[in-house]
């Protein structure tokens, strides 16, 4: 269920998700459902480098707060800060209240207007407290949220390119991805990623398997609830609805896990 097809998959995965220095050779459909099928992989090399910085600050004596931050703002760092974006783009669109079309207009423009602004301030403070908490417990339970929200957030943008779900543009990365994954394949990844954050979580005991699965699972089922309240306002899934998904769930995973 949850095949890579071709290395196109991984290269498009790493080379539109992140920073990294890697060639997208190809951009047609086949290439866009393996990159979306392989997107928690990139989530997790994202985590994994968060996390890293974060347990450095903490080595150097920095304290929890600073760790926190700097986890927050690796995830930024290697996407350009496009899901904050994207995040920033979509709450405008909603929050104008305008059909669709102008609504799509809005989060096409460069600027960031007051309901972007304010959403990104909540979320950014709520990623940071609750990673705060989280390095407060331990250096390891730290590092875990940080790689389980980072994979998550990544997971949810395989979830949004399942066949069904449709574009809302003819054009953009949207509409490059929106569909191309198919419905079981969508579902294997997610079994994946939940089955190994919990046991991930298990070295912690099992309420921490619980409690990291059950982030997942309300992780994806916030995802899932904007997605389609998305695709009823504006027709379908953009890039900056992308954003928005995969902040959503990064967020939900790091507030269910802070509260142990």
């Amino acid at each position: 269920m949850f095949r890579i097809p071709s290395p196109h998959g991984p290269r498009f995965a790493f080379g539109t998700l992140t920073v990294l220095p890697v060639r997208v050779s190809r951009w047609d459909r086949e290439a866009a459902r393996g990159g979306m099928l392989c997107a928690p992989l990139a989530g997790l090399v994202v985590g994994v480098a968060a996390a890293a910085v974060g347990l450095l600050l903490l080595l150097a004596g920095a304290g929890a707060p600073l760790a926190a931050v700097a986890t927050v703002a690796v995830p930024a760092a290697l996407t350009r800060g496009l899901h904050l974006d994207g995040l920033a783009d979509t709450a405008d669109g909603l929050g104008s209240g305008k059909p669709a079309e102008d609504a799509l207009r809005i989060m096409k423009q460069s600027d960031i207007g007051p309901f972007g602004v304010i959403t990104l301030v909540f979320v950014l403070l709520a990623q940071v407290a609750a990673l705060t908490r989280a390095y407060d417990g331990s250096w390891a339970r730290g590092a875990l949220a940080a790689v389980v929200s980072a994979t998550v957030a990544r997971l949810v943008l395989t979830l949004a390119a399942r066949t069904g779900v449709p574009a809302a543009r003819p054009e953009g990365l949207g509409a490059a991805v929106a569909g191309v994954v198919p419905v079981p394949g969508a579902i294997g990844a997610a079994l994946v990623v939940a089955a190994a954050a919990a046991a991930a979580g298990a070295f912690f005991g099992a309420d921490a398997c619980v409690l990291t699965a059950l982030a997942v699972v309300a992780a994806l089922a916030a995802a899932e609830l904007l997605l389609r309240h998305c695709t009823r306002r504006f027709g379908g899934v953009t890039g900056d609805v992308f954003g928005a998904l995969a902040e959503t769930a990064a967020t939900t995973v790091l507030v269910v896990l802070a509260l142990r």
